[in-house]
């Protein structure tokens, strides 16, 4: 059977920046096996198929696959396919924020659109309260794994997994120069890492309020432009941590060694003792379609 397929770069403005996404907006009626299927034929990070929601509070189901399983919750699939709906007219435009939910793996969850002469400009995911859990292996392992030495990592912060929705972890290096310095041994990361997590988040402050990072990964694609997961992640990990204040909005650089650079916003909320971020960014449309699913 035909299916409507959209192609767009999320976290970005401009063509052939940021991450690719792929997405098929009448997903229902397909089984998990295709999906999983047409997610390898694409060979992006993520892949989206939208159907209607079984819960009423939701306005859409998302089903986000990477190459190798499906995931509860992504980052740059939720900005990318919420931007397109937009566009399409899902969700109708309307001057300033519209507040819709989503039915995730994670739940039901909020997002923001933020419309400018009534087209979509921005995209902002709320997502799960952030959940911290300690690396139990040794910082020599891991380095070996990025092509790193213990030295280059940050003494200031540990390493850490933190999920908003999905477990990543935190790894902190000394400065921009250690960034570039990684070189992933896919396998020796994935005995690192084991069931825990699902990406390295190597990242460097650049300041007060700003970050530059690279999303390591055990499997498929090796390394990831532009992660909305990780960044909301990031963003409680230096609340934390004390080198982010509440509310204040950080920007994170990604992807700029593949060529790809990314723009990531993050704003993290203390509500009641937990560390609730809000991820917001842009995309752009690069392709349309059909596909046989």
């Amino acid at each position: 059977m035909r299916r409507r397929l959209y192609q767009l770069d999320v976290f970005t403005t401009k063509p052939y920046e940021g991450n690719p996404l792929a997405v098929i907006t009448d997903g229902d009626g397909i089984s998990r096996e295709r999906m999983q299927a047409v997610a390898r034929e694409m060979n992006l990070a993520e892949t989206v198929f939208v159907q209607r929601p079984t819960n009423n509070r939701a306005l859409a189901r998302l089903r986000i696959f990477t190459t190798q399983t499906e995931l509860p919750l992504a980052g740059h699939p939720v900005i990318g396919t919420w931007f397109l709906l937009a566009e399409l007219g899902v969700v109708p435009a309307q001057t300033g924020q519209v507040h819709v939910q989503q039915q995730t793996g994670a739940g039901i969850l909020p997002v923001e659109i933020g419309f400018h002469d009534g087209r979509p400009a921005r995209v902002t995911m709320t997502q799960k309260p952030a959940k911290f859990q300690r690396a139990r292996f040794s910082r020599t392992a891991l380095a070996q794994a990025l092509g790193l030495r213990p030295s280059h990592f940050s003494p200031s912060l540990p390493l850490e997994f933190v999920s908003t929705g999905i477990f990543n972890l935190m790894v902190p290096l000394r400065n921009r120069a250690a960034l570039k310095r990684v070189r992933l041994d896919i396998n020796a990361l994935a005995r690192t890492l084991g069931p825990s997590g699902t990406m390295a988040h190597c990242f460097a402050l650049g300041g007060r309020a700003k970050a530059y990072s690279r999303g390591m990964l055990p499997w498929g694609v090796m390394e990831d432009p532009a992660t909305g997961s990780a960044g909301g992640s990031l963003g409680a990990y230096l609340v934390r941590h004390g080198h982010l204040r509440g509310m204040e909005p950080l920007e994170i650089t990604q992807g700029v060694e593949m060529g790809r650079p990314s723009h990531i916003q993050v704003v993290v909320e203390e509500l009641r003792g937990r560390l609730v971020p809000r991820v917001s960014g842009s995309a752009v449309r690069i392709l349309e379609g059909h596909i046989e699913a």
